[in-house]
């Protein structure tokens, strides 16, 4: 098997409306997390789903485990790789347990229901996730906050070697976004994980991602390791927006000019 995770192979994403970008052609390593940055409407959200499978790419494909997604089963790719949505809607009543739980379905054959040790996964999650308190908890009673933690809880508990984040520091208050993305570098770092993630905070990003996605409104693109992408100049013309430089003892800060 191969050891890339994930290649983006002369990749196109398909935004309605919108001429074709530039194609992206790279891989995804176990070690690696790539941050998505550019402003709403870049297609950030777009190229995830299309490395999830759940949208056709305009031209190009993408290989996981070496394979063409389009030749790899359904079931297989939810072993493989999982999604985190940037907001989430429930249709029935769970628990919160019951829905990081949801985490195992990929594992599971037909009509087998989650083992001890699937549960034993989900309640650790749950405690990652500073959630076990509410696993009785009806999942429609639970905050913004509280659900996008529960929706990364069920990653965990899902145990795929390939991340897909949208937003995953949505509705998360200041300790919540750093202990989430602290968690996701551990993961990332320790147990060589890959991870693609959508980001709007600069300074997240250049603190926890390994490379960097610039998407341009009008399809640009570049890419590459952080320390080659992250320049100020870069990032004003990505977002149309002065930026300024704060050197500060824990390192370089950006900030916006107000005004500018």
């Amino acid at each position: 098997m191969s050891t890339t995770l994930l290649t983006l192979e002369d990749l196109v994403i398909d935004i309605p409306g919108r001429a074709a970008g530039m194609a992206l052609d790279f891989p995804v390593l176990p070690g690696q997390c790539w941050g998505l940055l550019g402003p709403n409407g870049a297609g950030k959200t777009t190229l995830l789903h299309t490395l999830a499978g759940l949208r056709r790419p305009r031209a190009g494909r993408v290989l996981l485990d070496g394979k063409g997604l389009q030749n790899v089963p359904r079931r297989r790719i939810a072993q493989r790789l999982g999604l985190v949505f940037q907001d989430h809607y429930d249709g029935f009543p769970s628990t919160v347990l019951e829905t990081a739980l949801i985490g195992r379905h990929p594992f599971l054959r037909a009509w087998n229901m989650e083992s001890a040790a699937d549960h034993d996964l989900a309640r650790r999650a749950l405690t990652q996730m500073d959630l076990e308190a509410l696993a009785g908890r009806q999942v429609q009673t639970l905050s913004g906050g509280e659900r996008q933690r529960l929706a990364l809880a069920t990653l965990l508990t899902q145990d795929p070697p390939l991340w897909l984040l949208d937003e995953p520091t949505n509705h998360l208050d200041l300790h919540h976004q750093v202990a989430v993305l602290d968690l996701v570098r551990r993961e990332v770092g320790a147990r060589r994980r890959g991870a693609v993630l959508a980001l709007h905070d600069l300074n997240l990003a250049v603190i926890y991602c390994t490379h960097l996605v610039l998407m341009y409104p009008d399809g640009g693109m570049c890419w590459g390791p952080t320390d080659d992408i992250f320049h100020v100049q870069a990032l004003e013309r990505l977002f149309q927006q002065k930026l300024a430089v704060v050197d500060s003892p824990e390192g370089l800060w950006i900030r916006p000019v107000p005004g500018a």
